[in-house]
C-alpha cells in the first residue's frame, strides 16, 4: 500500500506541475494570501467569489485554485494578528494573544518566522497523513452501501450543527434550514416540483453559488460596513528580523509538534473547524507550561502551537471530503459543491476514477505551501500596506464582483436577486446570534443524504429497521444520537447553574 500510495503521488506531481495547473495553483494561494490579511474576508468568502469562475475551467485546476485559496488564508491571517492585533480570520484570534505582544517588544519578525515554520512543518504532517490515510478509508469505504452511508452523513450533519459556535440548538436549527433549502426544486424520482412557490427558476433548484455569495460574501461585508479604517502605521518587518534563534526554535519545536498533533487529530472530525483547534493548541500549551504566566504577554509557544494546529488541520480536512464526500466543515462543503458542479462524485470512487484530480491536489499541497513560504518573506511589508486600504473602497468593489460572477453563471437576473436575500437573511441571522455556516453544511450534504435514506428503503422493501442491522450503520446513528444526547445534558447542566440560588443572587444584586 505504501509503495503504491508513493507511486501515486510522483504521478500527482506530474499533474500538478504542468504549467496552466501550477498557474492556477499559484494565482489561489496568492489570492488565499491576500483574503487571509483583509479584515473582513475570509477563505468562504473568497471561494464563493471566484466559484463561477470555475464553471469553465477544468476540474484539476479549478480544484488546486480552490484549495490553494483554502490553505493560502491560513498564512495571511497571522500577518494581521501578529503585527496588528487583527484576528482578520478566525482561527487567528488566539495568535493574537502573545503574537501582538511579541511585535511591541520588537519580536514581531521572529513571531512571523516561527509561523511560517510552524505552518510548513503542519502542513507537511497533514499531508503525509492524507497520503496515507485516504487509500485505507477508501478501502473501507468501499464496504458501504446506501445505509451506511446515510448513517454518516447524518453524522456529518449531526456534529455540523451540534459543534456550531454559539448555541447547539441554533445551530441544529440552520442546519435543518440548509437541508429544506437543498430539496427546492425537481424531485429526481417523482418529477415533481418542491418548494418553488410558483418560481420556475426555482425548478433547478437553488444555485451553490448564489447561497454561498449571498450567506459568506454580501454577510460578511455587511457585518463590516461600519467598520472603522485600520491602518497600519509605520510597522516594518525586514528579512533578518524573521529568522530566529536557535534557542527560539528548541523552544517552538515541541508546541509545534503538540499543536500539529492536536490539528491531525480533529482534521478528520465533521464539525470541527480550525478555529477549536487553534484554542485547545493553546490551552494545553498554557496547562502544560512550567510559567504559565509569561502567555498572553509574548510567550513563543503561543504562537507556535494554534498555528500548527491551525495547518495540520486545514490539510487534514480534505481527507473526509475528498475520501468519504463528506465535508468537515463549510468551506469544505462549498468545495464539495464545486466537484459537484464539475460533475465528479466525491467519495470512495474518486482515488480511482479521477487520480488526476486526486492525487494532483495532494501534491499541490506541497508546491503551494512552498509557495506561500517564498512569497510571505517579500509580500509581508506589502501585505501590511494593503491594510491601509479603506473599507468604503472594498465594499462596493467585492459586490459589484459578486454580482457580475453571479449573473455570468447563467445570464441570469434571478440569481442575482436570490444573492441578495441570502445576503439579507445571513445578516439577520448573524444579529440574532445564529450561526449560517451550518446552512450550507445542510445544503450540501441533505440531497445526498435524502438519496441514500430512499435508496437503502428501496432494496429492504421499505424496512426502516434495515439502518440499524447493519453493524456500521448502527454505530454511526449511535454516535449521532450520543452527540445529541451529549449536547442535551450540557444545555440542561448549563441551564441549572444559570438558575443556581449563587447566580440568582448575584443576579438581584445586579439589579
Amino acid at each position: 500500500m505504501i509503495a503504491n500510495a508513493l507511486s501515486s503521488l510522483w504521478q500527482g506531481f506530474g499533474v500538478a506541475l504542468e504549467w496552466h495547473n501550477f498557474i492556477w495553483s499559484f494565482v489561489g494561494v496568492l489570492v488565499g494570501n491576500l483574503i487571509g490579511v483583509l479584515p473582513g474576508m475570509g477563505p468562504l468568502s473568497a471561494i464563493s467569489i471566484l466559484l463561477p469562475l470555475t464553471y469553465t475551467m477544468h476540474p484539476v485546476p479549478a480544484i488546486l485554485m480552490l484549495a490553494g485559496i483554502f490553505y493560502g488564508s491560513q498564512y495571511g491571517g497571522a500577518i494581521g494578528a501578529i503585527l496588528l492585533n487583527l484576528p482578520c480570520h478566525p482561527p487567528h484570534a488566539v495568535t493574537c494573544l502573545d503574537g501582538y505582544p511579541m511585535t511591541t517588544k520588537g519580536k514581531g519578525g521572529t513571531a512571523l518566522g516561527i509561523t511560517m515554520m510552524a505552518s510548513f512543518f503542519a502542513a507537511s504532517v497533514g499531508i503525509i497523513v492524507m497520503v496515507f490515510a485516504s487509500p485505507l478509508l477508501v478501502s473501507i469505504a468501499f464496504k458501504f452501501g446506501p445505509a451506511e452511508l446515510f448513517s454518516i452523513m447524518l453524522l456529518g450533519l449531526v456534529a455540523g450543527g451540534t459543534m456550531a459556535s454559539g448555541s447547539s440548538l441554533k445551530g441544529v436549527a440552520m442546519t435543518l434550514m440548509g437541508l429544506l433549502l437543498g430539496v427546492v426544486g425537481t424531485d429526481v424520482n417523482t418529477g415533481v416540483m418542491r418548494f418553488t412557490f410558483g418560481f420556475p427558476d426555482l425548478s433547478d433548484g437553488i444555485q451553490l453559488v448564489a447561497l454561498a455569495l449571498g450567506l459568506f460574501g454580501v454577510t460578511e461585508f455587511l457585518r463590516n460596513v461600519n467598520r472603522l479604517q485600520v491602518t497600519a502605521g509605520g510597522m516594518k518587518v525586514r528579512l533578518r528580523d524573521m529568522r530566529p534563534s536557535l534557542v527560539e526554535i528548541r523552544q517552538a519545536f515541541l508546541p509545534i509538534v503538540r499543536g500539529t498533533g492536536i490539528g491531525t487529530l480533529f482534521g478528520a472530525m465533521p464539525g470541527t473547524g480550525p478555529t477549536i483547534t487553534t484554542f485547545i493548541a493553546y490551552a494545553l500549551e498554557k496547562k502544560i507550561s512550567r510559567t504559565p504566566e509569561r502567555f498572553g504577554k509574548g510567550a513563543l509557544e503561543g504562537v507556535a502551537a494554534p498555528e500548527a494546529s491551525s495547518h495540520s488541520k486545514t490539510q487534514v480536512d480534505f481527507i473526509p471530503t475528498m475520501s468519504l464526500g463528506i465535508p468537515g466543515d463549510p468551506v469544505m462543503a462549498l468545495i464539495l459543491g464545486a466537484l459537484l458542479i464539475q460533475g465528479i462524485q466525491p467519495g470512495p470512487q474518486l482515488i480511482t476514477r479521477h487520480a488526476d484530480i486526486f492525487w494532483g491536489l495532494i501534491a499541490s499541497f506541497w508546491i503551494g505551501n512552498v509557495l506561500l513560504v517564498l512569497l510571505n518573506v517579500p509580500l509581508i511589508s506589502v501585505w501590511v500596506k494593503v491594510l491601509k486600504v479603506p473599507y468604503r473602497f472594498l465594499f462596493p468593489s467585492a459586490l459589484f464582483f459578486i454580482a457580475v460572477g453571479v449573473y455570468s453563471t447563467n445570464n441570469s437576473l434571478f440569481e442575482v436577486t436570490e444573492v441578495l436575500a441570502f445576503g439579507l437573511m445571513g445578516a439577520v441571522f448573524v444579529a440574532l446570534d445564529f450561526p449560517v455556516a451550518p446552512i450550507l453544511l445542510g445544503y450540501v450534504l441533505g440531497p445526498m443524504v435524502e438519496e441514500y435514506f430512499r435508496r437503502a428503503l428501496l432494496l429492504s422493501y421499505g424496512r426502516i429497521s434495515v439502518f440499524v442491522e447493519q453493524p456500521m450503520s448502527a454505530v454511526f446513528l449511535g454516535v449521532a444520537a450520543a452527540l445529541i444526547v451529549f449536547q442535551c445534558g450540557f444545555a440542561l447542566r448549563q441551564a441549572l447553574l444559570d438558575r443556581s440560588p449563587t447566580n440568582l443572587v448575584s443576579d438581584r444584586r445586579g439589579h
